[in-house]
């Protein structure tokens, strides 16, 4: 097992202290729709965020928001996709309310200002994405969906009474009261440069969690650079519980740039193969005919998985995705941010295939939670990305990820509105360690890309474990070292997981056990207490 290194993040001592019935760690859609509906609440938010309000991953997301209505299809029909995409580890009570709210929710969305396609009826448009058995994603600018839902969320918030936002501020860790709870945070400003200006405290009654996801912990990623999986890392050295983190779903249609890329790339939507965008290899043969009765349109666990066996067997590191014969009106209409990129790229969708491989995209597990974003910790909750619902189960079903963070964001402000957080005296901090040097970052990096990536093996998941172990510490402080640590902590954690998990179930691909066992219909959840790492398998 991999020890987390400290109890709490090494800053300066606080110079500065502010009170607020909330604060909100995160600005992509799900923080921003929670500080949104609890306006009026009477309740007084800071919401923090390390970089700029739109610097998260809602702004990249692609695809849409899957909402089940009309004749057609049925809450009922959204749920059984989800659990089939789940794999066996969804919690159906969870998925019930996703699919069962999510009108609502998209109800609120759109009432606040966020404009969706429309078909020539005058009704949204919707399409159909892998794993779904039912056009059901509605859409905005084509491809342009989070984009919007985030433009959306900021007008609606900017001179919201009550609410305080604190750009590039970033949450150090969680502080206690007398009985253990969460009273609030310490929060350190940065300058321009990430470095350290001052370190403060937040008391605050209640403490929310919206960080997104933790992509950056891989070489390869869809993700942003600020998604470095810092609310899952608080949350765990807080005592809160974290699960299902083996659980890294890879999209199988990523932009591959060339050899030797790192970082954020483009995603290619999986609507752009519910248009009927085929994968082929060099030779023109269909990767997925024949490899699942949806081919094309399988769930992402099954196409990432096949796309790999098939790159290892022909020594290839990338396939290529074929949209020529959607046609150029239909690319342009449907996906302009794709094709843009692309062309910027130097590949024209129009009349090349596109090359495509597996990256790390979103995190199915994350801190455990309820609907309403509780966690195991008083005064401490997470939603969005950043929480473990159950909802995704061992593998997320497309479009279902900004619904969960509408879904929880409301239901949470429903919680906190009606039953208004009060803040306690802080009595507790835990006491400041040692930092992961962050020079070491890409390669941790590279290594979960290699050995903990979309096919696990036992001699890969052991040199990531030694790697992780003998990580080099540093007294150093700012963000550089503090994202480093918290990848640290978020790759111990996964390549923990998925070296106890000794089958292959969803978006967790072992080589040595390819396929799924009754005996493994359980979670692995890790919490910490005083400063140790504990792992335990929970039906």
């Amino acid at each position: 097992m991999i020890e987390p290194l400290a109890a709490a993040l090494a800053a300066p001592e606080p110079t500065w202290e502010r009170e607020s019935d909330v604060v909100i760690v995160g600005s992509g859609v799900a923080g921003l729709c929670l500080a949104h509906s609890l306006a009026g609440s009477g309740l007084s938010v800071i919401l923090v965020t390390k970089a700029r309000v739109r610097a998260g991953s809602t702004t990249w997301a692609q695809g849409g928001v899957a909402t089940a209505s009309g004749s057609e299809d049925s809450p009922e029909e959204h749920l059984h996709d989800t659990l089939v995409a789940g794999a066996g580890l969804c919690n159906e009570d969870a998925v019930r309310i996703l699919v069962t709210e999510g009108l609502s929710a998209v109800d609120g969305i759109l009432a606040a200002g966020a404009h969706f396609d429309h078909n020539g009826a005058g009704e949204l448009s919707r399409t159909r994405e892998g794993g779904h058995s039912r056009a059901r994603i509605i859409h905005a600018g084509g491809d342009a969906t989070g984009l919007e839902i985030q433009r959306a969320l900021e007008a609606v918030t900017k001179g919201v009474k009550g609410l305080t936002v604190l750009e590039h501020a970033f949450a150090l860790d969680a502080v206690f009261d007398a009985d253990g709870a969460v009273a609030g945070l310490r929060v350190a400003q940065l300058d321009a440069a990430g470095r350290c200006k001052d370190v403060g405290v937040i008391n605050a009654g209640a403490v929310v969690l919206a960080t997104g996801g933790m992509g950056q912990a891989y070489a390869s990623t869809t993700n942003p650079n600020v998604s470095t999986g810092d609310g899952v890392a608080l949350a765990l050295r807080a005592g809160a519980e974290v699960s299902d983190v083996e659980f890294v779903q890879f999209h199988p249609t990523v932009f591959y740039p060339g050899p030797g890329s790192r970082g954020r790339q483009l995603l290619i939507s999986e609507a752009v193969r519910g248009e009927g965008a085929v994968l082929v290899d060099a030779a023109g043969d269909r990767v997925m005919a024949g490899a699942h009765p949806l081919a094309d349109l399988a769930p992402r666990d099954v196409v990432a998985a096949n796309m790999a066996a098939w790159m290892a067997r022909i020594e290839v590191d990338h396939l290529l995705l074929d949209a020529r014969h959607i046609g150029e009106s239909t690319l342009l209409r449907r996906f302009p941010t794709i094709v843009a990129g692309c062309r910027e790229a130097g590949i024209d969708p129009v009349i090349q295939p596109i090359p495509v491989a597996p990256a790390a995209h979103y995190a199915c597990g994350g801190v455990v939670a309820d609907m309403s974003g509780r966690t195991s910790v008083p005064g401490l909750y997470a939603i969005g990305e950043t929480a473990c619902t159950g909802v995704h189960g061992a593998n997320r079903l497309g479009s279902n990820s900004l619904l969960e963070g509408l879904v929880m964001a409301q239901q949470l402000a429903t919680v906190l509105s009606h039953n208004p957080p009060k803040r306690q005296a802080i009595v507790r901090t835990n006491i400041p360690g040692s930092s992961i040097d962050p020079g070491s970052r890409l390669e941790f990096a590279m290594g979960m890309a290699r050995d903990v990536g979309v096919l696990r093996t036992p001699a890969g998941l052991r040199d990531m474990t030694r790697l992780l172990q003998k990580a080099s510490v540093t007294g150093e402080s700012g963000l550089a070292a503090w994202e480093a640590t918290n990848l640290h902590a978020i790759s111990s954690l996964i390549t923990a997981a998925a070296t106890m998990r000794e089958e292959s179930r969803g978006a967790h691909r072992r080589s040595d056990v390819t396929e799924p066992r009754a005996e493994w219909l359980r979670h692995i959840v890790f919490s910490t207490r005083e400063g140790n790492l504990r792992a335990e398998v929970r039906p």
